[in-house]
Order: structure tokens, then C-alpha cells, then sequence
């Protein structure tokens, strides 16, 4: 049998040399773990910075397409613009159009005219009538269907031949 006997003594260890020892033996590890980490932030700054520099590329992109849609949306807009301008002009026509028709339509064939002025959307007739029962059913007829939202005989005179008249329609009410 063998036995191990320290014959010196233990001495006390005292603060520094623990941190002495604490540092020599673990510090080491402590750096390499740092170093690690120091090295996994700074691949990470690179994959940051990667994407930095794709996001100010596609702004830079993005601006370059707006400088060049801005010319064609200015043209869009333009042209929407005459767009509506030529569809209520198409509008005005048709309106009118439907006027004369309704207006040319209802006209007896007894009584005739010697002057149309057509403003807007009213109608101003001067003629003649030989016949006052076929002037008042024309007017009676104008009145009843509501195509013009007033209808007027504004000046009617006898005269050798027949009557002659004046009449005021104003504003056509497309239904």
C-alpha cells in the first residue's frame, strides 16, 4: 500500500490569485465565445448592408419609372379630359338630335313655318295656320306629352291667309 502525504502547507489563496486562476484557466474560453459572436454580428452586418444596398436600388429604379410613366399619365389625364368633353358634346347631339326628330315628328303638315330658332334645348317657331282647331290640338298635343318642360304660344295674330302664331318651347325632357 502506498500512501501520499503533503507535508507542506495549505496556503490561503487569496482573491487575486483565484481571479489569476479563474482567468487563466476559463478566461480563455470566454474569448473564444465572444470572438464567435463577434464574428456571427459582423456576417450578419454583411447580409444588412446587402439589403440595404438592393432596397436604395429599387427606390432608384422605382424613381427612374416614375420619371418615365409621369409624362404618360399627364397624356392619360389630358386625353380623359377631351374623352369627357366629346362624350357630353355626343350627349348635347344626341339630345338635340331627338328634339328636331320629336319636334319634326309631331309637326301637322297644315300648319307651316316661317321661322325655327333652335337654342340649347329650346325651340323658337313663327308660322302660319290656316286652320286654328289643327294650331290648338299641335298645341294641345305639345302639352300633354311633356317633352318640353314649358310650352308657350306667346303671340298669335289673324291674318288674311290664316293665323299667325309664335310659339316658345323650351328646355326638351328626354324620356
Amino acid at each position: 500500500m502506498r500512501y501520499k502525504i503533503n507535508l507542506l502547507e495549505k496556503k490561503d489563496i487569496g482573491l487575486l490569485d483565484k481571479l489569476t486562476f479563474f482567468s487563466l484557466n476559463y478566461l480563455r474560453y470566454i474569448i473564444v465565445i465572444t470572438q464567435l459572436v463577434v464574428i456571427g454580428v459582423f456576417f450578419y452586418r454583411f447580409q444588412i448592408d446587402q439589403k440595404i444596398i438592393d432596397l436604395k436600388e429599387g427606390v432608384e429604379q422605382k424613381k427612374e419609372i416614375v420619371k418615365i410613366v409621369l409624362p404618360l399619365l399627364d397624356e392619360v389625364a389630358k386625353i380623359d379630359k377631351k374623352t369627357l368633353i366629346i362624350n357630353e358634346t355626343l350627349l348635347k347631339q344626341k339630345k338635340f338630335s331627338e328634339m328636331i326628330d320629336y319636334f319634326i315628328t309631331s309637326f301637322p303638315e297644315t300648319i307651316s313655318l316661317t321661322n325655327m330658332e333652335v337654342k340649347n334645348e329650346s325651340i323658337k317657331i313663327t308660322g302660319d295656320a290656316t286652320n286654328a282647331q289643327h294650331l290648338q290640338a299641335f298645341y294641345t298635343l305639345l302639352k300633354e306629352e311633356n317633352k318640353f318642360k314649358m310650352v308657350s304660344l306667346q303671340n298669335i295674330k289673324k291674318t288674311e291667309t290664316g293665323y299667325n302664331f309664335v310659339l316658345f318651347l323650351e328646355k326638351f325632357i328626354n324620356t
